[in-house]
């Protein structure tokens, strides 16, 4: 299993075309945009940014797990939406249907709480619990929110007459 270590500060920017993955001010990761075939966002409770539990990363060859303090929910929330628009590729799935296999979580102790950091793994060692997870998608954050509130209309959509 190919892990890196997760760092005490870590975080995320975009430079460029590549997202960065840093501990303090080094950058310990870097991710081609083109290279980033799906985004797997898993929330608890909502999908708001601030109930992200975890975000994958595929690429053709990778799986990177980002946990949310990586500041990971801003970057595909918030910046590069014409990016994120014209590559439909972010799904969505509750926390309570997406595990991660055990090895990979963090923390020993079974009443505690696990919480994974960030990995980086070769694709085969994911795909199949992937698969197995419940997926809604693609769709952006901007998309799901919109579509949610039109869900949620109480009055009928525009131009049609109530029988």
């Amino acid at each position: 299993m190919a892990r890196v270590q997760s760092p005490t500060l870590l975080s995320t920017r975009w430079e460029g075309e590549d997202l960065l993955v840093l501990d303090g001010d080094r950058v310990i990761d870097r991710l081609a945009a083109r290279e980033i075939h799906r985004v797997i966002l898993v929330c608890d409770r909502s999908d708001s940014p601030s109930d992200l539990v975890l975000a994958i990363f595929e690429t053709a060859t990778d799986h990177l797990v980002f946990p949310p303090q990586s500041g990971i929910a801003g970057r595909v929330h918030f910046e590069r939406q014409g990016f994120w628009m014209q590559r439909p590729c972010i799904y969505w799935t509750s926390a309570s249907r997406a595990r991660l296999p055990r090895q990979l979580m963090a923390g020993v102790w079974p009443l505690r709480r696990h919480k994974t950091g960030y990995l980086r793994l070769p694709i085969g060692e994911l795909a199949a619990t992937l698969e197995r997870w419940p997926l809604e998608g693609p769709q952006t954050w901007e998309q799901r929110k919109w579509a949610r509130i039109a869900a949620n209309r109480v009055l009928p959509p525009a131009g049609r007459i109530p029988q």
